[in-house]
């Protein structure tokens, strides 16, 4: 009968009692009873395992002050996971629990080391009990405070696990080190200033920069100890056997194997093994049979073959891509071949991470063209990451975005890891068969010179002879010149502006009395128009809106805008149309907005106009608002919606102007008004698409969790489709509705969708209209010859987008 070990057991009941605790006095959610049942369950597991190994059924004292730990950090699972929780919305979380729960873990770490030594009850399960508890409470802690100081904090409890992922792949980084204070002291730093950073007592920026300060204390820590590991690394054999054919054959007085002494640590020596040729042993390990090694060292060779073959656009991602000859893989092993023992390690692991770089690059490179459709911005594109975190929140809660940082972190390192080992790994072979390796190397430079000469191709735009890898590199190190030298250029470009010193009184006298709403429709592209995908449903939408509203009076003009940005970066295009400034990186955005230059906003506000900004996708503070020239400003709190969220879209678009024209134009006592306004029903990823309802019934947005359809094919070209079908019917409908005499509708695309939906190649137009019911309004822009109507034609006015602020007041100003 298995002996039962109440251990673990009263481990568990004690958590549930503790989770128990939690809900009935701060509260906790379902996601926080899940995430702390688990835990539970697996720290009870893990000890029970863990004792039935070691031979032992109870735990000693120090063991039962490391359980008491555990069950605190599974408090403290439970409150992250709630507070991240999707349904906990913004909610604040108990956050002085939450800290004690944590400082009392922290504070119990050096006592159960000193009842070990008292009881003298040390033990190796215990001192692995106590490691495990410690490297979870770090991470969970980073968890905790990753939303409010930034995805990166991850890697101070993610660095360990990617240790051990490591040590599966790399035997020697398994071996035990030997004791060293300092390891301990940056350990219990860890937890502190986590702690510190959970409690938000630091003002400013302090929480970043003590973690910033704990994660180098932390890559120094883990650094000393890889190389520590790689210097002690296990000797590697070769066989002792002589290949088929030899010669001479050993002695048949030559005493066994078994019976000769050992090498030294680190030294390699040739006929100990007995095994058979070509088979590498890794002293302490089970040697693998000479088949698996030999698919290894395939399967590094294909990998380096990948990475430096692999194209960095998406379009080019075929089979005959990777049918090239790498110029710069035959110039390394030239390399490695010529150099002396010594220094051929390090060049090839050397040679391996800057090939793991040059795969990341090509994969950023392929993420942006999918997406953005452009190349990865090695100076500018970083401040993107911390948007892209806000997306995927907004998207898929923050437990799904947090799991996707830190897969996408461990994968990355992974790949810079694998490309290292590969190259490495080849290393053995080409030196060892040096001149086959030579030969090999000397034709394949013969066939590289003949394919460049006569321009072979396996792929359309892929030459058989390939220097891809240092043209990639070329063109983004002039990218960086390029960007470092483009803020002064741009700098000087603002100050020139020809309504800087313009009086308000000669400012948009045309439009005196009107309210003007300029709308933003997310993603709205010439493709939305042209494209015979989308035309026919989005062109019967502009049809029937052209036909309702000529029948209650309005009339339209629409052109074409080219957009600064395709795919994403809708801030922009927002700040390129209403600046008069061609903003097209965030360089460019930040200098802007750290000028005094005259926008759109600005010269209404100056000229006696109400100026409003609405956006509902706003959910953090946002200062581009005051640079604007907004006297009124709301954001997705403040326009108070209580329906269900689209996606990325936390309110439909017939929700967002509702709550305009019921926060604003309904007002009895006020100025005219100024607006711009974001609708991004017809944001990605496209899964989830309201339906219009009457407007009297839109209320605070409950009617929404009713009123909506999924996208039934789940493909987003079918899915943009759809949503720009309801914004531009919900811009219709609401002119219908709420339109006057005094109102003045521009409506706009920020950009085209991503490639994903429009393919390789599109252009970056977008379409524009001005709606009016006065027809004075219109005469002032007949001299633009845009097209009559909601649509634009293929022969419409195409403007760069920095040229409608220009145009815009120049036609409606005195």
């Amino acid at each position: 009968m298995p002996t039962v070990r109440t251990g673990p057991v009263i481990g568990l009941i004690v958590q549930i009692v503790l989770l128990a605790g939690l809900a009935a006095t701060v509260g906790l959610g379902p996601a926080g009873w899940l995430a702390g049942s688990a835990y539970g369950t697996v720290l009870c597991l893990a000890l029970d395992r863990g004792l039935r190994r070691s031979g032992g059924d109870v735990l000693g004292p120090a063991d039962r002050v490391t359980l008491a730990r555990a069950v605190l950090v599974g408090g403290v699972t439970a409150l992250t996971v709630d507070a991240l929780a999707p349904a906990a919305g913004d909610r604040p979380g108990p956050v002085g629990v939450l800290v004690a729960l944590a400082a009392v873990a922290l504070a119990l770490d050096a006592a159960d080391g000193y009842v070990a030594r008292r009881t003298g009850t040390a033990s190796a399960l215990g001192a692995r009990f106590d490691m495990e508890v410690d490297a979870f409470l770090i991470l969970v802690l980073g968890l905790a405070v990753a939303p409010a100081v930034g995805a990166w904090v991850l890697a101070l409890g993610a660095m360990r696990y990617a240790f051990v992922a490591a040590g599966w792949l790399l035997p020697w980084l398994r071996r035990p080190l030997p004791p060293r204070y300092w390891r301990k002291v940056v350990a219990a730093a860890q937890g502190v200033l986590l702690l510190v950073a959970a409690a938000g007592v630091l003002p400013g920026p302090g929480d970043a920069l003590v973690l910033a300060v704990a994660l180098a204390l932390l890559v120094e820590s883990f650094g000393r100890d890889v190389g520590w590991l790689w210097r002690h690394r296990p000797a590697r054999e070769v066989p002792r056997h002589r290949p088929r054919g030899s010669r001479r054959s050993a002695p048949t007085s030559s005493p066994p194997v078994t019976d000769r002494p050992s090498p030294p640590r680190g030294r390699t020596r040739e006929g100990a093994s007995g095994r058979p040729s070509g088979q590498l042993v890794v002293l302490g390990d089970n040697p693998p049979g000479p088949h698996a090694a030999r698919a290894t060292t395939a399967l590094a060779a294909l990998l380096v073959l990948a990475a430096l073959t692999a194209p960095h656009q998406p379009a080019r991602l075929t089979p005959g891509a990777f049918v090239r000859v790498p110029l710069e893989g035959l110039l390394v092993v030239a390399l490695l071949l010529a150099l002396p023992a010594p220094a051929r390690r390090p060049v090839a692991a050397l040679a391996g991470a800057l090939l793991g770089l040059l795969t990341l690059l090509k994969v950023a490179d392929l993420g942006f063209l999918a997406t953005l459709g452009r190349p990865f911005d090695p100076v500018l594109d970083w401040a993107l990451l911390d948007d892209a975190v806000w997306f995927l929140t907004d998207s898929v809660g923050r437990a799904g975005a947090t799991g996707t940082v830190v897969a996408a972190v461990l994968l990355l390192a992974a790949l810079v890891l694998a490309t290292t080992r590969s190259v490495l790994r080849l290393t053995r072979p080409l030196v060892r068969h040096r001149v086959a390796t030579r030969r090999t190397v000397a034709v394949l430079v013969v066939v590289w010179l003949a394919c460049a000469t006569f321009g072979v191709r396996v792929s359309p735009g892929v030459p058989v002879a390939d220097a891809a890898a240092t043209d990639l590199v070329g063109a983004h190190a002039s990218q960086v010149r390029a960007r470092l030298r483009d803020r002064e250029v741009f700098a000087a470009q603002i100050g020139v502006d020809p309504f800087r010193d313009t009086p308000g009184d000669r400012l948009l006298t045309g439009l005196r009395g009107k309210d003007v709403v300029v709308a933003f429709v997310e993603s709205y592209g010439r493709d939305a128009v042209e494209d015979p995908e989308y035309a026919q449903g989005v062109g019967a939408v502009l049809a029937d809106g052209d036909r309702r509203l000529r029948a209650a009076g309005f009339a339209s003009r629409s052109g074409f805008l080219t957009s600064p940005t395709t795919g994403g970066g809708s801030w922009l295009a927002h700040a390129t149309l209403l600046s008069g400034m061609w903003v097209d990186n965030d360089q460019r955005h930040r200098s802007l907005l750290s000028s005094d230059r005259l926008t759109l906003g600005g010269a209404f506000r100056r000229a006696g106009w109400r100026t409003i900004g609405v956006m509902p996708a706003v959910t953090r503070p946002w200062p581009e608002g005051a640079f604007f020239g907004y006297e009124r400003f709301y954001d997705g709190r403040g326009l108070g919606y209580r329906g269900p969220r689209f996606g990325y879209a936390p309110m439909p678009d017939q929700y967002t102007l509702a709550s305009f024209e019921r926060l604003e134009r309904s007002r009895a006592d006020r100025a005219p008004a100024m607006a711009e306004i974001a609708l991004v029903s017809s944001h990605s990823p496209w899964t989830r698409i309201p339906r219009l309802v009457d407007w009297s019934q839109v209320g605070d947005g409950s009617i929404f969790h009713h009123a909506t359809t999924g996208n039934p094919s789940s493909q987003p070209r079918a899915g943009y489709r759809r949503c720009v079908e309801y914004s531009l019917g919900t811009l219709v409908s609401y002119l219908e509705t709420h339109g006057d005499d005094d109102l003045v509708l521009v409506f706009l695309g920020d950009h085209q969708p991503a490639p994903v939906v429009t393919g390789a190649g599109a252009g970056r137009d977008v379409p524009v209209t001005v709606v009016a019911r006065d027809p004075a309004v219109l005469d002032r822009i007949s001299g633009w010859g845009w097209d009559d109507g909601l649509r634009p034609g293929p022969r419409a006015p195409v403007w760069p987008m920095d040229a409608f602020r220009d145009r815009f007041l120049t036609a409606f100003s005195g």
